[in-house]
């Protein structure tokens, strides 16, 4: 096997990316301290054609040379929105008729690999502080809640390994309606 080049990759320039249809996703980023998270959900976002993310509360926003450390230009890419309070946002979510789902561990969590994608359904990913994760008073707020099961010693994954492991499986689990084999 050959390593492919860059430029072999066939990926999309920023105004295709933005002509593109997109997953009918969004991401929620409740408190997110640290920058280079903040980045790596960008760039996860721009894999996965998001629609959108949301930067809640004191989630730092874009232009940030910490962000783009590991956003690597998906700040340009993908569309994002600043909004203070992340519980007003939920309440928008769900009256634009968004499934929201809280990624915490929380009683009568549904685990990931049970969650199915529906047609014509729009998610809302929320993904909570890096110490206190997705506030008591988003989760309440949320339509389901998910939780990656984990076996080891450790209570959680980092936000951005977390964001990924998530992200990839919504995305799959809708690309898998849109293109049944």
């Amino acid at each position: 096997m050959r390593k492919l080049k860059n430029d072999e990759l066939e990926r999309l320039g920023i105004d295709e990316f933005k002509k593109a249809n997109k997953t009918p996703v969004v991401i929620v980023l409740d408190n997110i301290r640290s920058l280079n998270n903040i980045g790596s959900v960008f760039r996860t976002s721009d894999a996965f054609l998001i629609e959108k993310i949301y930067l809640c509360g004191i989630t730092a926003t874009p232009p940030n040379k910490d962000i783009n450390k590991t956003a690597l230009g998906a700040t340009e890419s993908v569309s994002w929105e600043y909004v203070e309070n992340t519980s007003n946002l939920i309440q928008k979510l769900n009256e634009q008729g968004y499934l929201t789902l809280a990624i915490e561990q929380a009683e009568n969590a549904m685990m990931l690999q049970n969650f199915n994608a529906k047609t014509n359904e729009k998610y809302a990913l929320i993904f909570g502080n890096e110490v206190k994760g997705v506030s008591q008073e988003v989760v309440d707020l949320c339509s389901n809640v998910i939780e990656i099961p984990q076996f080891g010693t450790k209570h959680s994954l980092n936000i951005s390994v977390s964001a990924g492991i998530v992200v990839w499986d919504v995305f799959a689990k809708i690309k898998a309606l849109k293109n049944p084999t």
